[in-house]
C-alpha cells in the first residue's frame, strides 16, 4: 500500500481509544488491498478495527489489545448513482456530508441523519446502523441498504443485495451486517434507496410545563392525521443544551413536502399539542437538525456517562422521568431526550467533584432496570473505562447469544474482528 498509508508511533495517536493505542494504521485504497490485511492479520492473529471517522470507536466493550486500525478514508467514491431507480452504490469510507452533497446536486437525498456527518462515514453508519431523528418517519441505516459487499474475518469477499429495490432473491444478507460495529466483516460499499428532495423541510419546538405532558401530546401526534418526518422529546436540560429559551422541557416535530402541506400540518399541530397544554408551535432554524441527536450528550461537557435506552414509544416520557429521579436520588444531574415515536431514548449523567466509578455504575443499572420494566433494554454508548469495569456494556441478550456467536464463529474463525467488542462478547 506504500509507506504513506501505513501509519506507527506518533501518527496512531488520532486512533488511540479508551488509552489503547493500535499496534500500526493501514489505508487499503480497494477491495483486494482490504482482503489482503484481513488475510495477512488473521495468520498473525492480529485484532483489526475497521475505522471510518471514529465516532462511533468508543462504542462497545474495549478490545484486549491495540491491533491493527484498518482505516477506509481512501476508499471514498460515489460509485454509481441511477436518479431513475432511486438508488446509489457508494464505498464505505465517503462521509454523509460529502454523499448527501453529491446526491443533492441532482435532486436526490439519502434519508438518514446521524450525529456529526462531516466525520461519518457511510460504512460506520452502516455497521452503527446508526440515524437521527429522521428516523421516525425514513427508518434507520438498516431500511435504507438493499446491498453490500464485506470483507470476513477469513478475507472472503461477500456480497448481498442488489442495486434495485426489488431485490428479493436469497436471504438478506446486508441486514446481517447492519449493526454488527465490524465483528462479522469490514464493510466495504453499500448500496442504498434515495428519495427524491422535498419542496419544503420545517422543524418546529412546542414547550411544556412537564415532561408527562410532553409525552402526552407525542402519543396524540402519533394517533392524529399528521405525518411528521421526527417526533423528538426533550427534557428541559437538553432543551436548553439546545439552545432554546429558557423553560420547560420540548416536543420537536419535523415536517417536509409541498410548502402547503407543511403549513397545514404546523398550524394543525399547534391545534393538537394545544389541547394537552402545549406552549405556541417555535419554527427553528435548519442548522438545528443536525443538534437533535446530540441534545442530551450537548447539556454536559463533558459527561460521566451515557446511555441508550430503547423502550415502547409509549413509555418513552415515563422511563425519561423515572431515570431522572432515580439519578437525582443519587444526587446526579442528567438530562434526557428520545426519539419519541421509535422508543429510542438518551440519557447522560453529571456530577459535580469528584465522581466514583461505582456509583455511575449503579444509576446506570438503575436506568438499565428502568428500561427493562418498560419492556426494553439498555446499552452503554459512552462511558470511561473504569465505569464500563463496573457494569456491562450491552444487556444481555438472552438465547439469541448463542446463535450470535455461531454467526461469529462462522464467518470470523479467527476472532480478529473487533474481538469481544460487541453483544455476547463477539
Amino acid at each position: 500500500m506504500g509507506p504513506a498509508n501505513v501509519l506507527t508511533g506518533v501518527e496512531l495517536s488520532p486512533y488511540a481509544v479508551e488509552g489503547r493505542t493500535p499496534e500500526a494504521a493501514v489505508f487499503p485504497g480497494s477491495v483486494d488491498e482490504v482482503r489482503a490485511v484481513i488475510e495477512l492479520a488473521a495468520a498473525a492473529s492480529v485484532p483489526v478495527v475497521a475505522w471510518g471517522g471514529g465516532t462511533a470507536a468508543a462504542v462497545g466493550t474495549p478490545v484486549s489489545r491495540g491491533g491493527l486500525v484498518l482505516g477506509l478514508a481512501r476508499l471514498n467514491r460515489l460509485v454509481e448513482h441511477e436518479p431513475g431507480d432511486l438508488t446509489a452504490t457508494v464505498e464505505a469510507g465517503m462521509t454523509m456530508a460529502a454523499l448527501e452533497a453529491a446526491l443533492r446536486a441532482r435532486g436526490q437525498w439519502l434519508s438518514l441523519d446521524p450525529p456529526e456527518p462531516e466525520r461519518a462515514t457511510v460504512g460506520g453508519v452502516v455497521a452503527a446502523n446508526a440515524s437521527g431523528s429522521r428516523r421516525h418517519l425514513y427508518g434507520a441505516a438498516r431500511d435504507l441498504v438493499i446491498g453490500l459487499t464485506a470483507v470476513t474475518g477469513e478475507g472472503a469477499v461477500v456480497r448481498g443485495g442488489g442495486k434495485v429495490v426489488k431485490n428479493v432473491a436469497g436471504y438478506d444478507l446486508p441486514k446481517l451486517f447492519v449493526g454488527s460495529f465490524g465483528t462479522l466483516g469490514v464493510i466495504v460499499d453499500v448500496t442504498v434507496k434515495l428519495r427524491p428532495l422535498p419542496d419544503c423541510e420545517r422543524l418546529v419546538a412546542v414547550r411544556f410545563e412537564r415532561l408527562k405532558d410532553a409525552g402526552v401530546a407525542a402519543r396524540a401526534v402519533m394517533g392524529s392525521d399528521l405525518i411528521p418526518t421526527a417526533l423528538d422529546l426533550a427534557d428541559a436540560e437538553a432543551a436548553r443544551a439546545l439552545g432554546l429559551a429558557p423553560g420547560g422541557p420540548a416536543l420537536l416535530v419535523g415536517f417536509d413536502g409541498v410548502v402547503e402541506q407543511v403549513d397545514w400540518q404546523c398550524a394543525e399541530l399547534g391545534r393538537v399539542v394545544g389541547l394537552g397544554g402545549g406552549g405556541r408551535v417555535e419554527i427553528l432554524q435548519p442548522p438545528m437538525w443536525g443538534r437533535l441527536p446530540l441534545a442530551a450528550r450537548l447539556a454536559f461537557d463533558p459527561p460521566a456517562a451515557v446511555m441508550r435506552l430503547s423502550v415502547l414509544p409509549a413509555q418513552v416520557s415515563e422511563v425519561m422521568e423515572q431515570g431522572a429521579e432515580a439519578a437525582r436520588a443519587r444526587g446526579f444531574a442528567s438530562a434526557w431526550s428520545a426519539h419519541a415515536g421509535v422508543g429510542v431514548v438518551t440519557a447522560t449523567i453529571h456530577g459535580a467533584g469528584r465522581i466514583e466509578p461505582a456509583d455511575v455504575a449503579v444509576v446506570l443499572s438503575e436506568w438499565r432496570g428502568v428500561a427493562r420494566g418498560a419492556g426494553g433494554h439498555a446499552t452503554i454508548e459512552w462511558a470511561p473505562l473504569a465505569v464500563k469495569a463496573e457494569i456491562p456494556v450491552w444487556d444481555d441478550p438472552g438465547p439469541a447469544a448463542r446463535i450470535m456467536q455461531r454467526i461469529k464463529a462462522h464467518l470470523d474463525p479467527g476472532n480478529v474482528l473487533n474481538p469481544g467488542r460487541f453483544v455476547a462478547g463477539i
